[in-house]
């Protein structure tokens, strides 16, 4: 997948709203792979759904969403499928891991289905953002800051076009987040991968080829 194209997009919600600024919703805009974008958004102004809408995962959406020029609500279930295994990785703000499984454990369940990093490589992105002593600890009894970072190397273990990042680093120091940057940094230039992160305030310092409010 080369671009994704949002075509007049706005929330359901949001339908009635005559004030509403953005350089997002209610626009034609374009995100293309290889470069990347930042979405600066107060709360409660859809940067979760943006990421939801553009996963599949909701639709509650007015407008068109395309994907190489393809409607994405022509997409069927099995090509949701395929998109989720081969070209989308998401991290969700909320984090979705398995509470009662290790950390290493929840990163390889995705791995698993992929296939796409050995575990030693795994182990090596635990290590470069010091959870390596957490890897054999229940998710449930890390700090969500550690836990941030779990999530972060689950969402590396799938090949991508795209990857989204919803409040990546919000409870993570300055010495972390700087790690996670390199690394997201490295893998997307790997695998010419877009990168779109949304942000209300502290966001990942990498270099944007756009920053856009919401």
């Amino acid at each position: 997948m080369d671009t994704i194209h949002l075509r007049q997009t706005l929330p359901q919600v949001f339908a009635d709203r005559n004030d509403l600024i953005s350089d997002v919703w209610h626009q034609d805009l374009v995100f293309e792979k290889g470069k990347h974008y930042l979405i600066e958004a107060a709360s409660g102004t859809g940067k979760s759904s943006l990421c939801s809408y553009l996963y599949g995962y909701r639709n509650d959406y007015q407008g068109i969403i395309c994907f190489d020029g393809q409607n994405i609500r022509s997409l069927r279930r099995p090509d949701w499928t395929r998109l989720h295994r081969h070209s989308l990785s998401l991290l969700f703000q909320e984090l979705r891991l398995f509470p009662e499984l290790t950390a290493l454990e929840n990163v390889m369940l995705k791995n698993r289905l992929t296939g796409f990093k050995k575990k030693k490589e795994v182990l090596n992105l635990f290590d470069a953002l010091d959870i390596a002593d957490k890897a054999n600890e229940p998710v449930g009894k890390l700090s969500f800051g550690q836990q941030q970072r779990v999530a972060f190397v689950r969402s590396l273990c799938q090949p991508m076009d795209f990857i989204l990042l919803d409040e990546p680093v919000s409870h993570l120091d300055e010495t972390n987040a700087a790690v996670m940057a390199n690394l997201l940094t490295e893998e997307a230039v790997r695998q010419e991968a877009g990168i779109l992160v949304t942000s209300i305030g502290k966001h990942l310092q990498i270099d944007y080829h756009s920053k856009l409010k919401l």
